[in-house]
């Protein structure tokens, strides 16, 4: 009997397979608070009893959650690991379940049928499913949890170690969602003033965040389209997260309205995805984008493509950096008007 020779181990493989399981056991612990309760050390049966489980069902789900390391286990008590008490527990303001949620059922809804999307393309879309308000609003809401949750203090920073930023007096968030990103900056400055712009429904959510943020007397809201609205004038920086991939198709138009909004000096700042290796990595990019991607015409940038198409607008300089944020490893494009 001559066994065939392997010389790569199927153990990713084997690893790839289960990895539904990680997300699902996460998943559930959020639909089930399990969260909520294990701010301090508790038995099974107690969690089992809070979330009216049965009781060695709740140890197994309590130990699959352990070895996804969202939970630690000694002497028969668990409690939540540091990541989970940080994201993962409600009322905290970076808990990050409710986006989480949307995420998951969005991303199973895309892919439901991607074996069939593979072999006949993207699926009709109906035109009113972007345009529904609702939708933006709730978009908008869970995302300011994901923006404080590490990522708007970061960025703040970043912006305020840059030289002219002493000289700044106004700002604009383009594409700002709830705002935090704006806001958080605005603050880091004695004297600055900032805009969000972003679309009705969304611009209406900031305005909640700028008053739970006590900043109604140097921030406001632009409400509009970039692609087809003025986005206002006077500012010394731009900045834009994740967001000019509803651009794409517009890119040199909305370039150079960002170019013209600025003033002589003028920052523009974009932090996106920035894909390397022919489209293949970052795997967390790719991964995360693939399901909008075969859906529609909104497809991740390739690093690069922001920095060119901002020297095209006539910005004197770009540089150009990969920073490791909390969403995953992020371009940063920092162009000097």
């Amino acid at each position: 009997m001559n066994l065939p020779e392997v010389n790569v181990s199927c153990e990713e493989l084997y690893r790839m397979l289960y990895a539904p399981i990680k997300a699902k056991l996460m998943m559930s612990g959020i639909e089930l608070n399990v969260f909520n309760q294990l701010s301090e050390p508790k038995s099974a049966e107690e969690v089992a009893k809070e979330i009216r489980g049965q009781s060695r069902n709740t140890m197994l789900f309590l130990n699959g959650l352990a070895a996804c390391g969202l939970i630690e286990k000694h002497n028969g008590l668990y409690r939540n690991a540091p990541i989970a008490q940080a994201f993962l527990v409600e009322g905290s303001p970076t808990y990050l379940g409710e986006g989480f949620a949307h995420q998951a059922s969005m991303t199973d809804a895309m892919l439901a049928n991607l074996t069939k999307m593979i072999r006949e393309g993207p699926p009709a879309k109906p035109p009113e499913d972007d345009a529904d308000p609702q939708k933006w609003s709730q978009f908008a809401s869970w995302m300011a949890n994901n923006e404080r949750a590490g990522i708007a203090q970061q960025m703040s920073e970043l912006i305020s170690l840059q030289p002219e930023f002493a000289s700044f007096r106004k700002m604009l968030d383009l594409g700002g969602g709830p705002g935090i990103f704006g806001i958080s900056m605005v603050a880091k400055h004695p004297t600055m003033r900032g805009v969000i712009f972003d679309r009705k429904p969304v611009v209406e959510v900031a305005e909640r965040f700028i008053k739970e943020y006590g900043m109604e007397d140097r921030m406001e809201v632009l409400a509009g389209d970039y692609n087809l609205d003025p986005i206002g004038e006077g500012y010394d920086l731009i900045w834009a997260s994740a967001t000019l991939n509803f651009a794409r198709e517009n890119m040199d138009s909305v370039m150079k309205k960002i170019y013209e909004a600025l003033n002589p000096g003028g920052l523009f700042v974009n932090l996106s995805e920035g894909l390397t290796d022919e489209g293949t990595k970052p795997d967390f990019y790719v991964l995360c984008t693939v399901g909008w991607a075969m859906n529609g015409p909104m497809m991740a940038f390739e690093q690069g493509f922001i920095a060119d198409a901002m020297l095209n607008a006539g910005f004197r300089s770009v540089r150009s950096r990969t920073l490791r944020t909390g969403w995953g490893p992020m371009d940063i494009d920092i162009a000097r008007k």
